[in-house]
């Protein structure tokens, strides 16, 4: 099962498909519009315009035709870009840095809700608190989640304690640099990280945006000890992490994720049945820092 979109023109194929396979209703109208401008409708096949049909020239049809086909590329190449400068380098003004301007770890569901459109109401003692909305989707906010996921819930963000789950995500280590494959990094995670059923730590490739390719096979520790061994905490109770491409000697399996030379990457912590410390920020993942092999 590949849930990777095409990243390059191939993308418009793959969507004449998806709205081919797809019940007419299954699209928002105004998506299912914007598709149709470029010639992506139901039921007809996708030949990139030529927008000279009324012409008889038929050599003047294929140089407009390829020259649609260079728009569709390039396209693609400039809302790849878009889409990664969001994902990966978030804007301040978007509010997804979780704990400030000062930390890499973004949180962007909690800014715009599940919908995208309304941050997830405040809950305690004292009852709910929604958000007022101002009628606007996050389109920034909406790129950045689908361009690393692909499904998504209401539980996915609520703040009510020991229900659902909660993420965070970095690519950057604490100076604000890329994350790099082929150097070390360590992050530490202090004692009773707020999760009441399990916790994880999962690392992406920036291109793929799916696990890391590496002989260690699933790059994540965790809690739970399948399919890898449970991450081990320190002896003042806080659990280190290592990330690099010859792991270091000493350190237990379950507390190193393996990265390869050559490849960005991003993690995400995630917090199953999140619990008090997390929302009120009391507990604090430590930014991603770099060491030596």
């Amino acid at each position: 099962m590949n849930t990777v979109n095409p990243n390059d023109s191939s993308f418009y194929q793959f969507a004449s498909d998806l709205v081919s396979d797809q019940p007419a209703e299954a699209l928002d109208a105004e998506i299912a519009g914007e598709l149709a401008a470029i010639g992506i409708v139901k039921g007809k096949a996708f030949e990139p315009d030529a927008r000279m049909r009324g012409c008889a020239d038929a050599r003047m049809r294929g140089c407009a035709d390829a020259r649609m086909r260079e728009i569709l590329t390039e396209a693609a190449a400039v809302g790849n870009a878009i889409a990664r400068t969001l994902t990966f380098r978030p804007r301040t003004e978007d509010g997804v840095h979780y704990y400030g301007e000062a930390s890499q770890w973004v949180n962007g569901l909690l800014a715009g809700g599940y919908d995208l459109m309304t941050p997830p109401a405040e809950v305690s003692d004292t009852g709910i608190g929604p958000y007022p909305s101002d009628g606007a989707r996050k389109l920034h906010l909406r790129t950045q989640f689908f361009y690393l996921a692909w499904g998504i819930s209401p539980a996915m963000c609520m703040r009510i304690t020991n229900l659902g789950s909660q993420y965070l995500v970095t690519a950057a280590d604490k100076e604000g640099r890329t994350l790099d494959g082929g150097r070390h990094y360590t992050v530490s995670l202090p004692p009773g990280i707020p999760a009441a059923r399990f916790w994880s730590l999962t690392a992406w490739d920036n291109q793929t945006r799916s696990m890391l390719d590496t002989p260690q096979r699933f790059s994540k520790v965790g809690s739970q000890g399948y399919p890898r061994r449970a991450a081990t905490a320190d002896p003042d109770g806080s659990t280190t992490v290592h990330f690099a491409p010859e792991l270091p000697d000493g350190v237990p399996d379950g507390n190193s994720i393996q990265t390869t030379p050559g490849r960005g990457w991003c993690v995400c912590l995630r917090l199953y049945s999140p619990l008090q410390p997390f929302f009120d920020k009391s507990w604090r993942p430590g930014e991603i820092e770099e060491g030596e092999i």
